[in-house]
C-alpha cells in the first residue's frame, strides 16, 4: 500500500491479551473447583456462542456450564477466577498504545468475540480505551466472527472500503473471513511481526 492505511482493525484476545476464559483457562478452573471438564467443555460448547453475542448474561451462562448441580464453591469465586485469567501478552499492548501516541491520525478499532462481562472487565482492567478507538465487540453487535457482518458493520463504524483497512487476528481462519471482504488481513503469529507490519505501512 502506498499510504498507510485509515484504520486498523484489531483482535484482543491472543493479540493484546491471553484469551480471557479459552479451553486452558476452563481446564485449570476444572482442577481447581473441582469439576469434570469433559461435562463442562460440552456444555461451554453447547452455550458459549450465545453468551459471546450478548443473547445472556455470564450468571445465565454458568447457571448452565457450572451451577447445573450443587457446588461447593460460590458464584463469586468462579467469576473472579475466570477474570484473572485474563493477562497482558508481552510487548504488543504497551508498545501499541505508544505507536497510537505518536500516530494519532490513524484510527484503530477492536473487532472481538467476548461475552459482555468478560469484555467490560479487559477493557477497563487494560485501559484499552488508550489503544482502541471504538470497540466492535460480539456481545453488543449481536454477531461473532467468522460472520462476514460484524467485519461490515466494523467498516460501516469507521466509514472505511476494505482496502483502506489492516486486520489482525491470532486465528488464520478469521484472517481470511476478514481477507475475503478486502480487507488486508495478517495472521498474527509474534508482537515482532505484527510491529514489523505496521512499522512498514
Amino acid at each position: 500500500m502506498a499510504d498507510f492505511p485509515k484504520i486498523i482493525f484489531c483482535d484482543i484476545g491472543g493479540v493484546l491479551l491471553s484469551n480471557g476464559w479459552g479451553h486452558i483457562a476452563r481446564q485449570h478452573a476444572a482442577i481447581k473447583f473441582n469439576v469434570d471438564y469433559n461435562e463442562m467443555d460440552y456444555l461451554h460448547d453447547f452455550i458459549f456462542n450465545t453468551y459471546e453475542i450478548g443473547s445472556i448474561t455470564l450468571d445465565e451462562y454458568l447457571d448452565v456450564v457450572v451451577f447445573n448441580k450443587p457446588r461447593n464453591f460460590t458464584r463469586n469465586s468462579i467469576k473472579d477466577f475466570m477474570f484473572e485469567q485474563s493477562v497482558e501478552l508481552p510487548g504488543m499492548l504497551a508498545w501499541l498504545k505508544e505507536w497510537k501516541l505518536q500516530n494519532n491520525h490513524v484510527r484503530i478499532i477492536a473487532i472481538n468475540n467476548e461475552g459482555r462481562e468478560l469484555n467490560n472487565y479487559r477493557v477497563k482492567k487494560f485501559k484499552l480505551h488508550e489503544c482502541f478507538d471504538a470497540f466492535v465487540s460480539s456481545c453488543e453487535v449481536g454477531m461473532r466472527k467468522p460472520d462476514p457482518g460484524i467485519f461490515r458493520l466494523a467498516l460501516g463504524v469507521a466509514h472505511a472500503e476494505a482496502g483502506d483497512c489492516l486486520y489482525f487476528d491470532d486465528r488464520p481462519i478469521l484472517a481470511e473471513a476478514a481477507r475475503k471482504l478486502g480487507i488486508n488481513a495478517y495472521h498474527h503469529q509474534s508482537f515482532e511481526k505484527t510491529k514489523e507490519i505496521l512499522l512498514s505501512c
